[in-house]
């Protein structure tokens, strides 16, 4: 393994970790709002969280280039704020990943908070709880296995990303150039050795996170139907 290649996979985990990290914290109120609201809004915001599944990440990626770049208005705000522009930074390749991949995180979630019915909140409203108090001590201990699928999901997704990341952070070493650009870079120079060792640890990885996946929901509807019965 090249330097060239350790780089883009420390820059690939990097780049994960803070985008399931963002993602968690805003998938969260969104999530919780889609599960609860019966506002008209709900559908257009649930098509919009959803789009990434079927849109081609080169046309996310090209329109928020568009609207980051020198002459979008998102571009116009970070430069008026001092904050400069956020194509090909890694803060721009954070912002278009937790777009491109909030579907995985935000669906697991919504599903699991829609599941729980309204009984164990009229309970804990009963004995005084808060809101806050009541999801913390209520709702996120029965959604503990979707904040897993979640968080792995979240995290696998943005680690094999490349059409986003190519066209909004392009492919600068030691900085937007993650695992997926490497592979294609190698490819591309006939550098199949060192394309094999990167596209297979992204196979393996994939492999594994599925495998776990696979593993842990047949034991989460055994229990469902365990208490359902009970």
């Amino acid at each position: 393994m090249d330097q060239a290649g350790l780089q883009a996979i420390w820059l690939t985990v990097r780049l994960a970790t803070s985008t399931t990290l963002v993602l968690l914290l805003v998938g969260t109120p969104l999530a919780w709002w889609l599960a609860r609201t019966r506002s008209w809004v709900k559908g257009p915001v649930s098509a919009v969280v959803a789009l990434p599944l079927i849109l081609p990440p080169v046309v996310l990626g090209f329109y928020l280039l568009v609207l980051m770049g020198p002459q979008g208005p998102v571009g116009q705000l970070t430069q008026s704020l001092g904050w400069g522009l956020l194509p090909f930074s890694f803060a721009g390749l954070v912002i278009g990943s937790v777009l491109y991949s909030m579907p995985f995180v935000v669906q697991p979630l919504q599903n699991a908070f829609e599941a729980i019915g309204e009984r164990p909140l009229e309970v804990a409203a009963t004995l005084r709880a808060s809101p806050f108090d009541t999801f913390l001590t209520v709702v996120f201990p029965l959604a503990r296995p979707a904040y897993l699928t979640a968080a792995v999901m979240g995290f696998a997704h943005t680690v094999g990303e490349f059409g986003i990341v190519l066209m909004l952070g392009g492919n600068i070493p030691g900085k937007t150039r993650v695992m997926s650009v490497q592979i294609y870079d190698h490819v591309e120079a006939l550098e199949y050795t060192q394309a094999h060792w990167l596209a297979g640890g992204l196979m393996l990885f994939s492999f594994v996170v599925l495998l776990a996946l696979y593993i842990l929901q047949p034991t989460g509807r055994r229990r469902g139907r365990v208490r359902g019965e009970a």
